[in-house]
């Protein structure tokens, strides 16, 4: 079995001999005792996005059988607006597949994400992480299909301006730079190895587009890009790396940002989220080495509520200043292959190709192999703000809503665009296609007039979505861009008062 393999990096699964999934108490406590554990943290994701930390101390082998069964109480109305102080206490519970060894911790440490639960012993209704997971048991029971995701994290590294630099790059063209003229490739490199020793499976990592210099500082902008995994896994990952990378950074003595825009004029970081369709195993997103019906119909859907799943991923006034045309940053609700000017990309899928590698090496006698099972397609209007157990579980929900719609080809094929819909030879295209909001307060209205969707099945609880809307509303940010325009300090006060969204 691969999570057998000895090149496995996850510790646990190493020692435990078993892929994450089927870690029971049982192998938990043994890794513990074997591993001299002294202490363990339960960490969760509340209504702010950060990742909370309840910490513990191992007092005994009981003391520990006891934590791990039956969680601890928190203070609810401490981590939601939502719900009422009068009637507060939750519980939260270790899911035994996140857990990781703490790389930070200075005494052996256990982490693990934590699911909330009532005081009746049910699940939150409306904690993040059960959203997601009533979305893909929803979308299992109706459609059959297994919703793999990955997301691309994107972001910068921000440090002291150096003194001398003998090799600099050049402006806002680092993408894919390498060490010299790259100078946080190092600590890339421990992050990527930090993240899969705790159980993230990465794709690879390489710098970005972005990187600039101000009077002061020097700015670098990176990506860790994932595999596609289940929808849960996939956002636990995130959960995870993002605060490794965020510590890893504090010993570095450097500031890291997942902001949607760190300054106008450069390259602003997204979250890119991929998607796939399983069934036994088999990817459904291609179909006679083509792009299924099925995957257009997923597309057609995420289209038809893009404006509203804004809400979740792009939930800060600074996320519209990155969704601006000429940026490589979608502005209006379409599709293409390939096309980076568009919201949802087809990327290539290695379909008709498999004899490239025998090109390559031709003194190798390789097998032919096809790989049509990598084929994803792409989201790209999310951002670091995102609410990431919310957005993917509107995703999701789109997805089905795509499958369920009985216009979805005819919807698909009218906003497929197969050119660069900014070049000034297709205005015309561009001008009959709707725009993504372009504020927090757009947002709100688009949430609101899609929100059935979102409720339907109890997914989403309508308190919440109210939330969601009164939160973005609040910003009152409706034409903030134009007035911002040219005021070049104010931007700067915005910008630094969300640069460490989510």
């Amino acid at each position: 079995m691969e999570n057998l393999s000895s090149l496995n990096p996850n510790r646990l699964e190493s020692f435990i001999k078993k892929p994450a999934s089927q870690f029971t108490k049982n192998d938990i406590i043994k890794f513990i005792e074997e591993n001299n554990i002294k202490m363990l943290n339960f960490r969760y994701l509340a209504e702010d996005g950060k990742l909370k930390a309840l910490n513990f101390v191992i007092n005994n082998k009981e003391h520990l059988d006891s934590v791990l069964t039956t969680g601890e109480r928190v203070d609810g109305s401490s981590l939601f607006s939502h719900i009422e102080a009068g009637s507060s206490d939750l519980y939260v519970l270790p899911r035994y597949k996140t857990a990781f060894i703490n790389p930070f911790a200075s005494s052996p440490t256990l982490d693990f994400l934590c699911s909330f639960y009532t005081n009746e012993g049910t699940p939150l209704d409306s904690s993040p992480e059960n959203i997601l997971k009533k979305a893909h048991s929803e979308f299992k029971k109706k459609t059959g299909y297994t919703f793999k995701a990955m997301g691309e994290l994107e972001y910068y590294i921000i440090c002291p301006k150096p003194e001398t630099n003998l090799y600099p790059a050049s402006d806002q063209h680092g993408y894919h730079e390498a060490a010299p003229y790259t100078k946080w490739e190092e600590f890339r490199l421990e992050a990527m190895e930090l993240i899969a020793q705790a159980g993230g499976k990465i794709k690879y990592g390489h710098s970005e587009v972005g990187n600039f210099n101000s009077e002061t500082e020097y700015f670098e902008q990176q990506e860790i890009e994932f595999v596609p995994v289940e929808a849960e896994n996939a956002i636990d990952q995130l959960v995870v790396a993002k605060w490794i990378i965020r510590m890893l950074a504090q010993e570095y003595d450097a500031t890291v940002s997942f902001a949607p825009k760190i300054t106008v004029g450069k390259a602003g970081s997204g979250l890119h989220i991929h998607m796939m369709l399983e069934k036994d195993g088999h990817n459904i997103m291609v179909e006679n080495d083509k792009l299924s019906d099925t995957a257009k119909k997923i597309i057609a859907g995420i289209l038809d509520l893009s404006g509203a799943l804004t809400a979740f991923g792009n939930t800060i006034p600074t996320s519209y200043l990155r969704l601006v045309p000429h940026q490589e940053a979608p502005t209006n609700i379409c599709w293409g292959d390939r096309n980076r000017s568009v919201l949802v990309r087809v990327p290539l899928g290695w379909i008709g190709v498999s004899s490239m590698i025998k090109d390559a090496n031709p003194q190798d006698d390789l097998k032919i192999k096809h790989f049509d099972s990598k084929q994803t397609v792409e989201l790209r209007s999310g951002d670091g703000s995102a609410d990431l157990y919310n957005y993917l579980a509107g995703i999701i929900v789109a997805a089905q809503h795509g499958l369920e719609m009985p216009n979805a080809l005819e919807l698909a094929d009218k906003l497929y665009m197969n050119v660069n819909i900014f070049d000034d030879e297709h205005k015309d295209k561009l001008a009959k296609l709707e725009q993504l909001p372009s504020s927090c307060f757009e947002s709100a209205e688009c949430l609101e007039e899609k929100r059935e969707f979102f409720e339907k099945n109890n997914i989403f609880p309508s308190n919440l979505i109210n939330s969601y809307i009164n939160m973005l509303k609040s910003y009152d940010d409706k034409d903030l861009s134009e007035r911002l325009y040219g005021k070049n300090q104010e931007l700067k006060i915005l910008v630094d008062k969300y640069l460490h969204c989510k």
